[in-house]
């Protein structure tokens, strides 16, 4: 698989430890190429995990909406792919709260597929995620992680992320309530922030 943003590193599967062959490489997520495994990765995780506050698994026809929001917004989505092309993983952001003057936060996730979990993706996909908001000129990344998932909490801790709040069952799966820890990351950019 080529992409014109498509970089590679030789950390993570195949590389020391994971199954596999060769360097991963991460690209830019079409919709066309991407949203079936996209939506296989998101729809395991809402029937399998509290990783996503939602009941139901999507419809293809979600991906449309989905992948049009991010176009229109200049969001990235960054795919994780192996050197067969399979994708393993993504991560992406959008807008954290509605009114103009949020514009310089971002709200981000970060998945894995089942099959390659704990192998580094989660750091190396969201290595990626940071350096493009600040290429994009954010200034805080917001994730909203579900409290008892310690081990994205451990992976925002270790990528420099801090706790700011948790609001107690705000949520409810699995015939329980869920707390949803939100924790923050504040970025060098913008230079010159202006209002308006």
């Amino acid at each position: 698989m080529t992409n014109p943003e498509q970089k590679t590193t030789g950390h993570g599967p195949g590389t020391g430890g994971g199954p596999g062959r060769g360097a991963v490489a991460f690209v830019a997520c079409t919709e066309e190429v991407h949203a079936e495994a996209i939506l296989e990765i998101l729809n395991e995780a809402i029937v399998n995990s509290t990783a996503l506050y939602d009941y139901r698994p999507r419809g293809p026809e979600s991906m449309q909406a989905w992948f049009g929001t991010k176009r229109a917004s200049g969001f990235p989505v960054i795919g994780a792919v192996s050197p067969a092309g399979e994708l393993l993983g993504f991560a992406s952001y959008g807008s954290f709260r509605a009114w103009p003057a949020y514009k310089y936060s971002v709200e981000h996730s970060v998945y894995v597929h089942k099959d390659h979990r704990g192998q580094g993706l989660g750091p190396l996909l969201m290595e990626q995620l940071i350096a493009k908001a600040i290429e994009q000129q954010y200034h805080v990344m917001i994730g909203g992680i579900d409290a008892a998932n310690r081990g994205s909490v451990a992976l925002h801790q270790k990528l420099g992320f801090s706790h700011a709040g948790t609001i107690r069952q705000a949520g409810f799966k699995f015939g329980r309530w869920l707390d949803l820890a939100f924790y923050q990351r504040v970025l060098p950019t913008p230079r010159e922030p202006v209002d308006g």
